[in-house]
């Protein structure tokens, strides 16, 4: 159940708002090109509004402005002090607004809202984490010289682009730009052409903190526009996350110029089920591994690896948690699951899902779901080889091998190109990090799936396809910052 005090808004709050704007310069300018497609509820399928795009010009004017900002210095040069004030100040506005950011995303995501209002708490955290790495001094450090103290300076590269995807924007889209404005850098925020509104509250809050005009962009549009953005030379700076062949084309780009960049791409990730697992909790984190933003999120189980001996329990345990799930209207307290965001991320899965059956899998699902909508129930495919089951799914299904010998475990788990994430589930903690120590993986968690971070503070890498470079506290902040040494040399 969710905690009492978890309120949805009104749904007419809500409603109001989904009207798209662009935010150039602190102006509100309505989108003006067509791009073809539209935006929809995913519970019900109705239309909420028209896919939409910034005009070339426009966004010609937001790059003018990220770069007067730049050249001005009047952020960069503000006392690091100063700009952690701002930045708590944007926090303490934005938090107010979560339930709010949350409703919009749930309503045109289709993700819960007992999610997306736990998510969406990291948009007022991710402002206060970036102050707190302001205040630690984070920008200037020290090195013996041989006349005194070499100084270590982080110094913003630039104007710098985030892009997200639909699964958490306001999250991801938090995360991104609080780092970016801490670094010193003005920053051109590009939503989803699938999920642009709850975006659009951080405006909202960042511009009650008082920031200067033209810090802080949003645009809007589908690859032509991030190309536009990341290919322009006045772009030094570009943090995205998304699919495999967005991350392929941001990094095409960035290399002509060498542009600082990080790329989180997403993973088919495998949790690795041994002999003496305890059944109860396998079966509970295979139900959120497929379940957690409606299995749409990038550390969702992918392959589940178990042990030949238990393989029929797990399968049993998981599909009697599958029944009991409550799948339904994302904006209701009760719902636990929810639709696949859109009619297009819906097609592909059920396609990916029609071609492992036409190889011989079988599928095994339990969860009700409504008849309307975008709806997938939570779903494991057997009887398919390990070498047929290498690419991502980005939904709730995942396929089951089984494996004899620890050293067999490790090389399944393995096999994918991508390595995101991982788990590991055994009685014997030890065995079970001697597993997760050899899995080629950004990180593995043992005996556990959530959202949480097994530390807030470590870095979140990327192996393979994954990505290029860390997310984290610092990790990010350094996306957007360019070290300079400067000390005597002689006298």
């Amino acid at each position: 159940m969710v905690s009492p005090e978890i309120t949805v808004p009104e749904l007419n709050d809500v409603k109001a708002r989904f009207t798209l704007f662009d935010y150039i310069d602190g102006e509100r300018i309505a989108p003006t090109i067509r791009i073809g497609d539209f935006v929809h509820n995913p519970h019900t399928g109705e239309c909420i509004a028209p896919q939409m795009a910034t005009a070339p010009d426009v966004i010609e004017r937001a790059l003018q402005a990220a770069q007067r900002v730049h050249q001005t210095g009047e952020w960069s040069n503000t006392p690091p002090e100063r700009r952690a004030e701002l930045l708590e100040c944007a926090a303490d506005h934005l938090m107010s607004l979560v339930p709010l950011i949350a409703a919009v995303e749930s309503y045109h995501t289709g993700i819960v809202f007992r999610t997306t209002s736990f998510v969406n708490a990291i948009v007022g955290l991710a402002f206060k984490a970036a102050a707190g790495v302001l205040r630690s001094g984070y920008l200037l450090s020290a090195a013996p010289g041989p006349y005194g103290d070499v100084e270590i300076l982080r110094k913003p590269r630039g104007v710098a682009v985030a892009i997200v995807p639909w699964n958490s924007p306001a999250a991801l889209a938090a995360h991104k730009v609080a780092n970016a404005l801490a670094a010193g850098c003005p920053v051109i925020l590009k939503p989803s052409e699938w999920a642009p509104y709850s975006c659009l509250l951080l405006a909202e809050g960042l511009e009650a903190s008082g920031l200067p005009a033209g810090l802080f962009q949003i645009v809007h549009g589908g690859g032509e526009t991030g190309a536009t953005l990341v290919g322009d030379r006045r772009v030094r700076a570009v943090s995205f996350t998304g699919g495999l062949q967005g991350g392929r084309a941001v990094a095409a780009l960035c290399a002509h110029e060498f542009k600082s960049m990080q790329l989180e791409l997403g993973g088919n990730n495998a949790m690795v089920v041994l002999p003496d697992a305890d059944i109860e909790k396998v079966a509970d984190g295979i139900v959120a591994g497929l379940t957690t933003l409606n299995g749409q999120w990038c550390r969702a189980l992918g392959r589940l690896l178990v042990h030949e001996s238990i393989h029929d329990r797990v399968i049993e345990a998981a599909l009697e948690k599958f029944k009991m799930l409550k799948a339904g209207d994302p904006l209701s307290l009760e719902a636990e699951f929810g639709p696949l965001a859109n009619a297009a991320h819906y097609q592909r899965i059920v396609h990916a899902v029609n071609l492992l059956e036409a190889k011989g899998g079988q599928t095994l699902h339990s969860t009700s779901v409504p008849d309307t909508g975008y709806y997938l129930p939570p779903t494991l495919i057997t009887g398919i080889a390990p070498d047929e089951a290498l690419e991502e799914m980005f939904g709730p299904v995942a396929t089951v091998h089984t494996f004899k010998t620890d050293e067999e475990s490790i090389q399944l788990a393995n096999q994918t190109p991508y390595g995101l994430g991982g788990y590991v589930f055994s009685q014997d903690e030890e065995h079970a990090m001697r597993i997760a120590r050899r899995m080629n993986t950004g990180g593995v968690k043992v005996n556990g799936v959530s959202l949480l971070e097994l530390n807030v503070d470590a870095p979140r890498p990327a192996w393979g396809l994954s990505g290029f470079g860390e997310e984290g506290t610092l990790e990010t902040f350094d996306v957007f910052c360019g070290k300079s040494v400067v000390g005597v040399a002689g006298r």
